[in-house]
């Protein structure tokens, strides 16, 4: 339809966004906040916690998950990103939209937490 926003625009513009994922073992609903990023084709998250935190450890184990943009509610599907030139990517746009906080390991160094906790969030139709 005319005049809809798409679940790329909407993270585009938001800062922070809302992921909730189902508990691994306990199957409840659990929602974040999280920082997202786009490079204008696909739809990033990273933990800056790493994988210790749950919410990325629910996000693998569940394979899906609820992405709230605004008024949108989308469901997603996670790809976690295990190549480090992609994860250093996801990085240094998290760095161009947040600031210095947001580390970038450099080739041949190990990754960050946040780069080994990256996933692109995939919309379900």
């Amino acid at each position: 339809m005319a005049g809809e926003v798409t679940p790329l625009e909407a993270a585009a513009k938001a800062r922070e966004v809302r992921l909730t994922t189902l508990g691994r073992k306990t199957g409840k609903s659990h929602r974040v906040t999280v920082w997202i990023e786009t490079d204008d084709k696909h739809i990033y998250v990273r933990s800056g916690g790493g994988m210790r935190r749950d919410w990325p450890q629910n996000l693998l184990a569940r394979g899906e998950a609820i992405l709230h943009l605004g008024n949108l509610a989308v469901k997603v599907r996670p790809r976690h990103v295990t190549d480090a030139s992609e994860a250093r990517a996801i990085s240094r746009l998290a760095r161009d939209k947040y600031g210095s906080y947001v580390k970038v390991s450099k080739a041949g160094e190990p990754l960050t937490q946040g780069e080994l906790a990256s996933f692109e969030l995939i919309p379900i139709a």
